[in-house]
């Protein structure tokens, strides 16, 4: 399976997911409303990763602690939104951890309570 295909599975995964372009990346919404992961394919640099929001603290946490694996992305990244490089050797483990931590950032409290239940 390839990197965007693998983003997009655990993306599509949770509760109420849509995906479609946004500024010309593959993003992913809840309730096909509010963006909590966009894939970043070369957007801003020549690296391959991707945005996605995260609570406080977590941006600065991991860039600081990791910065070959994590970065302050363009745009979004004074909102305290991670950025996750891609071309590198990927903890897909930990990558499926965010993905669910920026979900739960961005779902209301009833998509929160589905996941839940899971």
């Amino acid at each position: 399976m390839d990197v965007l295909e693998r983003v997009r599975s655990l993306c599509l995964a949770l509760p109420d997911v849509t995906e479609r372009p946004s500024h010309g990346e593959p993003t992913w919404f809840v309730r096909d409303k509010k963006t909590f992961v966009m894939y970043a394919d070369h957007h801003h640099d020549d690296r391959l990763g991707v945005w996605m929001a995260a609570p406080p603290g977590v941006q600065e946490s991991l860039v600081a602690e990791h910065p070959d694996h994590f970065y302050r992305p363009p745009y979004v990244g004074h909102r305290g939104w991670l950025g996750v490089y891609l071309d590198v050797d990927v903890d897909w483990g930990h990558f499926e951890d965010l993905v669910e931590t920026a979900y739960r950032q961005i779902a209301p409290k009833t998509l929160i309570a589905r996941l839940d239940e899971v």
